[in-house]
């Protein structure tokens, strides 16, 4: 029997649900949820607080790749958002960080209520190598992917837009789902647009750049 599709969430009633450094340890494997992922200085912290509209959600630290946990943010009883590890910058042993990919893939491989993939880039600093690692992945698992150009206040329009234009058309032979904006957690811009995917995914509407579909959906 197919889980009803819920509502739409409110972000702002976001709070933190547990941690896990392993994927065994993770909260049981139903529901509905979406990952955010990037490199360690790519702002994943910030734009989930930015999102939620609360500064102390999820933790920001000034030594990037210090979150070494899966950490999961409950938006209702079955809705999650989920913050990946960050990868790339954090100074700790190379055995250390294959652990960190290891769990990170088992996680984005095994979870059944992983619905889509908020991958985070620095505007300034695009499709870095671990940007194209998870770009493949989802490729081949047939993963939905909302590109967000982070720190899009740190460029002035004419060059945020020509990043956001480069990478558009670099994705658009990836084989599967891919938007693109720009995002910035500082100006607190881009939340409609980020909203507007996260609900399609968490509440199985159809919902996307070009064509915006919105569907009522039954509660939880």
């Amino acid at each position: 029997m197919d889980t009803p599709s819920p509502a739409k969430p409110d972000y702002r009633r976001a709070q933190f649900l547990t941690s896990a450094a392993k994927v065994h340890q993770c909260p049981p494997d139903e529901g509905w949820e979406v990952a955010f992922a990037g490199r360690s200085n790519a702002g994943k912290s910030s734009a989930i607080n930015s999102l939620t509209h609360n500064r102390k959600l999820a933790r920001t630290s000034k030594t990037p790749g210090r979150t070494q946990l899966i950490n999961f943010f409950e938006l209702s009883d079955c809705q999650r958002l989920v913050d990946l590890p960050g990868y790339g910058y954090a100074k700790v042993p190379e055995a250390v960080k294959k652990a960190w990919i290891k769990q990170l893939e088992g996680y984005l491989q095994q979870r059944q209520s992983l619905r889509g993939l908020v991958l985070l880039m620095d505007v300034r600093h695009p499709l870095q190598p671990f940007d194209e690692m998870m770009l493949g992945w989802a490729e081949a698992a047939g993963m939905p992917v909302h590109i967000l150009l982070t720190k899009a206040d740190k460029l002035k329009k004419g060059p945020a837009k020509a990043s956001f234009l480069q990478v558009r058309s670099k994705v658009q032979s990836i084989d599967l789902p891919v938007s693109v904006q720009l995002f910035s957690a500082l100006k607190h811009t881009g939340h409609e647009e980020l909203i507007a995917v996260l609900d399609s995914w968490l509440t199985d509407e159809s919902v996307y750049e070009d064509e915006a579909e919105v569907a009522d959906s039954d509660d939880c």
